[in-house]
């Protein structure tokens, strides 16, 4: 029907053409032409990008007080980390990996994944030296987001490492000492050191600004990035008044601001309360934990940071407690973040990572799933209550075939059928309560399954 319409209005338009020219075609020169482009649209219309394969029509995901916002619904998230993607994408014969990782997520109802888009200094470099870039990494890095969005996956990018995997603040700090700029060698010195500063400033900007080869896009127009996460875990342990990290965080959040208004950003803060917060002893994990130099509510109140970031690692923290202890613990610590996020940050709080280490010594991997559902559980509740908690992410996720890169808290999903279950659960009911699943065709045919 609608090429017979077509093929009718396009012999219509000749008609009038051919007359236009033969008697009038002096007077009516502009009406002639727009004839002939009404033509050819009619007639070829039909060709224009039908080689190519229509993207995923996405929008930034926005905050709302202590919401986030997707389409003007509220957005809950259950999502996992893959450190991994973009070092595994350098390479032909890994890159399949990134696909196989992102579908898996997918299906399970995943929405975001955590990942790094830094590798400062050694092998396989984004960033080889201060303003220097490995074309060949930034292209993989392409190709991770751009098969992100083909997936219907958000990412959250991590922009620096606290810790020396992947460079972090140590590759920095070594490369202004060894160009004879650097005020000090202590690894501290990248929170105040004028010159490092611009190091890690000129690194964001250049990522930040980035046209995606692969898709055309500016990173910072990509609404499949979820969110920024200025640095993986921030200490500065040097002043554990927590000044100069503050100082540092205010200067880099305003910076990233002012190239950047389309993105949420969040620190990576782990979730420690400060020498100076009431719940230094009350919550946090032992008095080690205030002196570190970061501070949960000062640093997060920060007016640029969009929403707030928690880790849940209790067997880094304890290690004299058992499993049920533990248990109690990550209650108290979750619960402890939301209640700051709804009653004063009135902010979203993810927990960004949470993990449970299976070389304890009592360790059962029946203790994962309760442990999980502990944390999920009551997200889901404060999700339903529309209060902070606004999703978290699992640390880690592999693909098969990569148990060098695994570390003791990392699973392959569906090797671990109770795991993939509660995963799946807690994917379909928080996308109930923002009523998405019938947009979503993934979800629409997951979810269905368990009703």
């Amino acid at each position: 029907m609608k090429r017979n319409l077509r093929s009718h209005l396009s012999l219509r338009f000749l008609t009038i053409y051919r007359k236009m020219v033969a008697g009038n075609g002096l007077l009516y020169p502009i009406l002639g032409f727009a004839s002939c482009v009404a033509f050819i649209y009619m007639s070829f219309g039909d060709l224009k990008l039908s080689s190519f394969p229509k993207e995923p029509r996405l929008s930034f995901v926005e905050r709302n007080g202590t919401q986030f916002f997707l389409d003007g619904k509220p957005l809950y998230v259950n999502g996992w980390n893959s450190y991994w993607l973009m070092a595994h994408s350098v390479d032909e014969n890994t890159r399949p990996r990134i696909s196989a990782m992102l579908q898996a997520g997918a299906k399970m109802g995943l929405s975001v994944c955590r990942t790094w888009a830094f590798n400062d200094g050694g092998y396989d470099a984004l960033q080889i030296s201060p303003g220097q870039f490995d074309e060949r990494v930034f292209q993989a890095l392409d190709y991770v987001i751009a098969e992100a969005r083909q997936h219907g996956i958000r990412l959250l990018l991590s922009l620096v490492n606290n810790l020396q995997a992947y460079g972090g603040k140590t590759q920095y700090v070594k490369w202004a000492w060894q160009e004879g700029v650097g005020l000090s060698s202590s690894n501290d010195s990248f929170f105040f050191d004028p010159s490092i500063r611009k190091y890690f400033k000129n690194y964001v900007l250049t990522v930040l600004t980035r046209k995606n080869t692969i898709t055309g896009i500016e990173y910072r127009n990509d609404p499949t990035i979820f969110a920024w996460e200025l640095m993986n875990e921030p200490r500065c342990m040097s002043d554990p008044s927590g000044d100069t990290l503050q100082d540092w965080l205010e200067e880099m959040t305003a910076f990233i601001k002012s190239v950047d208004r389309n993105h949420l950003l969040t620190i990576g803060l782990e979730g420690f309360y400060g020498p100076k917060s009431p719940k230094k002893s009350t919550v946090n994990p032992e008095e080690w934990a205030s002196t570190l130099g970061s501070d949960f509510v000062r640093n997060s109140n920060i007016t640029n940071v969009d929403f707030t970031s928690v880790h849940i690692y209790p067997d880094h923290w304890f290690h004299d407690l058992g499993f049920e202890e533990k248990l109690s613990y990550v209650s108290k610590w979750v619960r402890s973040h939301i209640e700051d996020c709804d009653k004063e940050l009135k902010k979203p709080v993810m927990f960004t990572e949470y993990g449970l280490s299976n070389q304890n010594k009592d360790f059962e991997p029946s203790q994962r799933e309760k442990f999980y559902r502990t944390i999920l559980d009551i997200i889901y509740k404060s999700a339903k209550k529309k209060g902070s908690g606004a999703g978290a992410l699992v640390w880690q996720f592999f693909v098969e075939g990569m148990e060098e890169y695994n570390d003791d808290f990392g699973i392959v999903p569906w090797e671990s059928p109770s795991i993939y279950k509660l995963t799946v659960e807690q994917s379909c009911r928080l996308a109930r309560i923002r009523g998405r699943i019938q947009e979503n065709g993934n979800l629409k045919e997951l979810c269905s399954k368990r009703e």
